[in-house]
């Protein structure tokens, strides 16, 4: 079994992260803040090897992979696309929920768009990925589907990413104990990293 180690990055802040919006496939760029972010990442990563980088291909996570300083091995890869929101694209959770209470886009339907297990069969497609690797793989991403990313990689339902709370501009690493996938590292924020309201 390849134990290839998965360095999960999420993108930095846009306006809609700001304000809390489910932003999904809708292309929004990163704030200045957003950028200084992406900057900032890349001293934190301070130029470290990986063999292969995946990069989602909307703005926000594309520009966070070339400003960390990774654009020249930067494969788009819509397995890591930010889930679909359907109906909710561009909705807060507290708006929603004035009409559907207690409302939760891990435990709700999503008309038009993905349910939790469909972002779940993703990612496990998106390890399938990163396993085929000859070595240590990174992945410029969303924060929900980081999230799923992560609980599939540990053999948690899709679901169970609920609980595992990724802010803006942040590294997280996937990797071994022995023969079990563990999470090495989680929500390591670069020093301008700001706490983006939940979704």
């Amino acid at each position: 079994m390849t134990q290839n180690e998965i360095v999960l990055i999420r993108h930095g802040q846009t306006e809609w992260s700001i304000t809390g919006q489910h932003t999904g496939r809708t292309d929004v760029p990163l704030t200045d803040f957003g950028r200084q972010q992406a900057d900032a990442l890349g001293g934190m990563l301070d130029g470290e090897h990986f063999d292969r980088v995946l990069s989602s291909p909307l703005v926000r996570a594309w520009e966070t992979m070339e400003r960390a300083g990774y654009g020249a091995q930067g494969e788009v890869n819509t397995n890591v696309l930010e889930w679909d929101y359907g109906v909710y694209e561009g909705r807060r959770t507290d708006d929603i929920r004035t009409t559907i209470p207690g409302w939760s886009v891990w435990t709700d339907p999503i008309p038009g768009g993905e349910t939790v297990d469909a972002v779940g069969a993703r990612a496990d497609l998106a390890i399938e990925q990163c396993l085929s690797a000859e070595g240590r793989v990174a992945v410029f991403a969303h924060g929900h589907f980081l999230r799923v990313m992560a609980a599939r990689w540990i053999g948690l339902p899709a679901l169970s990413g609920q609980s595992l709370g990724l802010g803006t501009a942040t590294v997280s690493t996937l990797g071994w104990e022995r023969e079990n996938r563990v999470l090495q590292g989680w929500n390591d924020a670069c020093h301008l990293s700001s706490m983006d309201p939940v979704l």
